[in-house]
């Protein structure tokens, strides 16, 4: 029993290792004074200097960052609003159809996505660039927001809408003082999922941006395609970071919002 007690632990630092030696790799040859990583001279912060020094990587960046936070916010708005209308499907089998619709868009490939909204905006006329990956963005992220949101829905009892209903609340009322108080920790959830999706993706956005609009999926994959440089490294460790600082800060908001409806029960 001590043994497969010992299992899941072996197996879990088989992965971490599997997963963070070569990012842990990556980030110490982004130190490195040399030209590769093969052999490291001297610690240096010069890639990272040369990082911020471009201004054209800069407004990549901020473009990056402006269409993440974008897509996150109208996407988990629009996920919330989808979520309860699922749940207040009274056809249970039109619900049933609608969530494996939805769950079929989380698990279908990216390319397969991403050629999906090429081919629609070709025929649309839709201008590749900001518009076209700010909509594909939203769209692929409200499906994740839409599955986060929806169990905190199912564990609401549906007596607190009734109370709040008897007492005089509107809809309105109800919606904005009884269901978004309490699903609230899945709404974060949503809204930080979508978040990194959108800081992440690249098989999409390759897809769908155009001349003059860029993120730094897009970037790094073009600039490995001329060759690896350690400004690539440092870059890589800066995107790293941030999504490390956002998993971070996603989980003490949580905790925080746990503790809050923990006291406020009491």
């Amino acid at each position: 029993m001590e043994k497969l007690g010992k299992l899941p632990k072996l197996y879990l630092t088989v992965v971490f290792i599997i997963l963070y030696t070569p990012i842990s790799y990556l980030i110490f040859y982004s130190f490195n004074s040399g030209g590769g990583m093969s052999n490291f001279e001297a610690f240096t912060f010069e890639h990272y200097a040369a990082v911020f020094e471009d201004t054209r990587l800069l407004v990549i960046l901020i473009n990056t960052i402006v269409v993440a936070l974008l897509s996150a916010l109208i996407s988990t708005t629009i996920g919330v609003l989808g979520a309860i209308g699922i749940l207040l499907m009274r056809n249970k089998k039109l619900q049933k159809t609608v969530l494996s619709l939805n769950n079929i868009l989380i698990v279908s490939p990216d390319v397969i996505i991403g050629a999906s909204f090429l081919i629609l905006f070709t025929l649309i006329g839709v201008k590749l660039g900001f518009a076209s990956v700010l909509i594909s963005h939203v769209a692929f992220s409200i499906p994740i927001v839409v599955i986060m949101v929806l169990p905190k829905l199912k564990e609401m009892s549906p007596t607190l809408i009734d109370a709040a209903l008897d007492l005089g609340a509107t809809k309105r009322d109800v919606l904005t003082r009884v269901i978004i108080p309490f699903i609230k920790p899945g709404i974060l959830a949503g809204f930080f999922l979508a978040l990194t999706y959108s800081l992440d993706d690249f098989a999409v956005t390759f897809f769908v941006t155009g001349n003059g609009f860029s993120t730094l999926s897009v970037e790094i994959y073009s600039m490995a395609r001329t060759g690896i440089t350690l400004t690539i490294n440092a870059l890589s460790g800066l995107i790293f970071l941030v999504t490390m600082l956002l998993v971070v800060g996603y989980y003490f908001i949580n905790q925080k919002t746990k503790s809050v409806l923990k006291g406020g029960s009491k």
